[in-house]
């Protein structure tokens, strides 16, 4: 087999077949070139389909033995994303061992691509799903809140005069209204105290005349007749004035 002109045929292929895209970076001593691949979705620079170029380096013996294939310029690739692509290519190389490979090598590099973007998209939808589910879930929990029983409404009620400082209001509001007792009065107005004591200042300047009191030695009261009068006579019937 001459594997030189074997090369140089798949080279004019695939400069027809990817015209434009095929990038050749060295000709001695072997084909050395780029062909990029990518998924329908990507933009570059946006988190939006995958793509990568391919390298393929030519060995003396190709297509009987493998070409070098490198992975360059990644986009939107995972940590291991890389090294996956290249296992998958080496897997199709020992399929295609004998034969020029690199087209069907690019066409499995294209499909594993839009594979790999398929499952990122169904990821992705799904985690907004879950995420949209889970705020629907927490709005009506929201709504609904805790169902209300006349304990949890009492619990509440207390705990929110706490908060809002309307039970130490009322307690304030109830002591300034409340009526106070003679003796709440007296402990708590020290002028009530010296009211009396004050009135007996006020007595000592009173002047008594002591003549209204001297004739009473000369009044006749007859104790004894007091005493025996009856009002009722003996049959219990009132005893009445002859003169009338």
């Amino acid at each position: 087999m001459d594997y030189k002109e074997e090369q140089n045929g798949e080279i004019e292929a695939l400069e027809s077949i990817y015209y434009g895209d095929v990038e050749i970076i060295e000709t001695e001593p072997f084909h050395k070139f780029n062909i990029p691949i990518k998924t329908e979705e990507f933009e570059s620079g946006e988190d939006s389909g995958m793509m990568c170029v391919l390298q393929f380096t030519y060995t003396a013996k190709y297509p009987e033995e493998a070409p070098i294939i490198e992975i360059d310029d990644a986009e939107n690739f995972e940590e291991d994303d890389q090294l996956k692509l290249i296992e998958y290519l080496k897997e199709q190389v020992d399929e295609n061992l004998g034969m020029v490979m690199v087209f069907t090598l690019v066409s499995a590099g294209q499909e594993w691509l839009n594979v790999k973007w398929d499952g990122i998209k169904k990821e992705r939808e799904e985690n907004a799903l879950k995420k949209i589910k889970e705020e629907e879930e927490a709005e009506r929990k929201r709504f609904d809140g805790t169902r209300v029983t006349v304990e949890t409404f009492m619990k509440w009620k207390t705990q929110f005069e706490i908060d809002m400082g309307i039970a130490k209001k009322r307690e304030a509001e109830a002591k300034d209204g409340k009526k106070l007792t003679g003796r709440e009065l007296f402990m708590t107005d020290k002028t009530l105290n010296e009211s009396d004591l004050k009135f007996l200042d006020d007595g000592a300047n009173v002047k008594v005349d002591e003549s209204l009191f001297q004739d009473l030695d000369d009044l006749d009261l007859d104790e004894e007749d007091d005493e025996d009068f009856d009002p009722y006579d003996e049959d219990g019937s009132e005893c009445s004035d002859d003169s009338s």
